[in-house]
C-alpha cells in the first residue's frame, strides 16, 4: 500500500479550495465577534476566561491520546506561569508540562516555527516520561513508525510514516512551508486551509516517538492565531475529543492521496464547532461573573460553595440540572437546610427551578443576567 508521502507529488497537497470559502469567511467573522466579546472585560475577568479555556484545551488534547490529567493541577500550573494567585499545590510532571506548552504556544504564537521550538514543545508534552528513547529530538529508530490497532497477532495498520532517516529532511521542508504560507509569507494561505494542511502534513511525517497528535493540534492553533494576529483560545481539542472517532476516520481517509479536500472540509467544520463552543464558554463566563457580582454578598457559605461548583461545571452544568441530593453532597447540609438554601437561591435570582418533588432541578439564572446586561 502506498501512503501519501510515497506519492510522486508529495508534499504538494491539493483540495477543493472553493468548498472552504464559506467556512473561511465564517471563521473570520466568528473571531471578530469573539474578540469583541472579550475586549471590554476587566483584567480579572479576562484572566478567568484565559485560564479556564487553556485548562480545558490542555486536558482535552491529552485526553485524545488517552492521558487523563488532573484539572486543578493543570489550572494551578497555568495560574502560576501567568503570575496569578495559586493554591501552591505540588504539580505532577505531566500536568506541569502540558500547561507550560500551552503558555508557550499562547505567548509565542507569532514567532517563526523552528526545530528548536518543536523540540521544546516535545520535552514539555512528555515531561516525566521515562519510556521514550528520544525526548526533545526527532525519532531515529530503524523500525517503521506505524499507527496500529487490533490484536498483536493480527494488527491493523492505519498508517506508516516515512522512515526515520528521512525525518530531518521532511521537517526542514515542513518548517519552510509553514513560514512560506504564513500571513506574511511569500505564499499566504487562508487560516482554515493552512491549519488543516499543517495538521495533516505534520502527523503524516510523525517525527517523534510520541506526542505527534498534541503537537499537530498545537500547530493548527498556532496557524489560526497567526491568521488573526492574536492567540485564538479555540476549544479545538474539546471538539475533537468529543468526536474522536470521526477525527481519526478523517485522518485515515486522507493519508494515502494528495487530494485532501475531504480532510480540509472536516477540519474546517471542526474549527467552526470549536469556535462556537468557545463563544458559548465566553458568554457563560461573562454571565457567571455578572451573576456572582450581583449575589456574592447575599450567599451563606453553603450556597457560595454550591454556586462555585455550578460555575466549574461550565455551560453544560450538571446533566439535567442540580438536584437537592447534589446540593447535600456538595455542602454537607441536612435535607431541611438544603431545601431552605435552594429556595433562597431561587428567591435571590441565583437559580432557576424546574420540576417538582424528586424531579426538582436547579440551574444558574443566567437569563436574568443577560436581560440585566
Amino acid at each position: 500500500m502506498d501512503w501519501n508521502w510515497q506519492q510522486p507529488d508529495w508534499p504538494r497537497f491539493c483540495g477543493a479550495a472553493a468548498s472552504l470559502t464559506r467556512l473561511e469567511a465564517r471563521f473570520l467573522q466568528g473571531m471578530g465577534e469573539q474578540i469583541g466579546s472579550i475586549k471590554h472585560l476587566g483584567e480579572d475577568d479576562r484572566n478567568t476566561i484565559l485560564i479556564d479555556m487553556m485548562t480545558g484545551e490542555a486536558l482535552k488534547t491529552s485526553e485524545i491520546e488517552g492521558e487523563l490529567l488532573n484539572r486543578e493541577s493543570v489550572q494551578s500550573s497555568l495560574r502560576r506561569q501567568f503570575g496569578l494567585e495559586t493554591d501552591h499545590r505540588p504539580i505532577p510532571p505531566a500536568e506541569a508540562g502540558i500547561a507550560e506548552m500551552m503558555v508557550d504556544l499562547y505567548r509565542g504564537y507569532a514567532e517563526p516555527l523552528s526545530h528548536a521550538m518543536l523540540h521544546h514543545w516535545h520535552r514539555m508534552i512528555v515531561n516525566g516520561r521515562t519510556d521514550l528513547g528520544r525526548i526533545g529530538a526527532y525519532r531515529t529508530h530503524e523500525t517503521p513508525m506505524q499507527v496500529v490497532s487490533g490484536y498483536l497477532h493480527k494488527p491493523k495498520v492505519h498508517f506508516e510514516a516515512p522512515p526515520s532517516d528521512a525525518v530531518p529532511r521532511e521537517m526542514d521542508e515542513f518548517i519552510a512551508w509553514f513560514a512560506d504560507t504564513a500571513p506574511d509569507g511569500s505564499h499566504p494561505l487562508p487560516p482554515l486551509t493552512r491549519a488543516g494542511l499543517a495538521h495533516l502534513h505534520f502527523v503524516s511525517i510523525h517525527p517523534y516517538e510520541d506526542g505527534n497528535g498534541r503537537i499537530a493540534r498545537a500547530l493548527a492553533q498556532k496557524a489560526l492565531a497567526q491568521a488573526i494576529g492574536r492567540p485564538s483560545l479555540l476549544a479545538l481539542s474539546h471538539v475533537i475529543e468529543r468526536k474522536r472517532a470521526a477525527y481519526y476516520d478523517a485522518l485515515e481517509a486522507n493519508n494515502k492521496e494528495m487530494e485532501i479536500g475531504g480532510w480540509l472540509v472536516h477540519f474546517g467544520e471542526t474549527v467552526l464547532d470549536a469556535q462556537a463552543h468557545t463563544q458559548r464558554a465566553v458568554d457563560f463566563l461573562i454571565s457567571r461573573t455578572k451573576l456572582y457580582d450581583r449575589v456574592r454578598d447575599q450567599l451563606n457559605e453553603r450556597q457560595a460553595r454550591a454556586v462555585a461548583r455550578l460555575f466549574r461545571e461550565g455551560p453544560e452544568g450538571f446533566e439535567g440540572g442540580l438536584s437537592a441530593a447534589n446540593y447535600i453532597s456538595i455542602t454537607g447540609a441536612s435535607r431541611a437546610t438544603a431545601t431552605r438554601d435552594l429556595a433562597d437561591l431561587v428567591e435571590k435570582g441565583a437559580f432557576l427551578v424546574s420540576g417538582a418533588l424528586k424531579s426538582t432541578r436547579y440551574v444558574l439564572d443566567l437569563e436574568r443576567v443577560s436581560e440585566a446586561g
